[in-house]
């Protein structure tokens, strides 16, 4: 049975970090970062998942997404799995989510 998995874009109050669900699929053929409609999001990674090197290059693709260092972005579970809790430091809302 699959587990539940919450929407991102949960902002932790008082930290001024954002949480997000990432589903991991490594060995891509491309890197990419896509936001899918129930909130979470899907990261293609090229780098295999052995030694770190799918993590690495999962930290690098967030910052990049969301406009922040490498060093706000925290795999904080599932660092060995394929769902993965990643929180980015100094980021309020998703990119897209801003209000109007």
């Amino acid at each position: 049975m699959k587990a539940k998995t919450r929407g991102s874009g949960a902002a932790q109050p008082g930290s001024g970090a954002l949480l997000i669900t990432v589903h991991a699929k490594p060995r891509s053929p491309f890197s990419a970062l896509q936001r899918q409609s129930d909130g979470t999001w899907v990261a293609r990674l090229v780098s295999p998942p052995v030694e770190g090197k799918a993590n690495a290059e999962l930290v690098e693709l967030v910052a990049r997404q969301f406009g922040c260092a490498k060093s706000a972005v925290t795999v904080k579970s599932g660092a060995s799995g394929r769902i993965k809790r990643v929180r980015i430091a100094g980021v309020a809302v998703a990119p897209g989510e801003r209000g109007a």
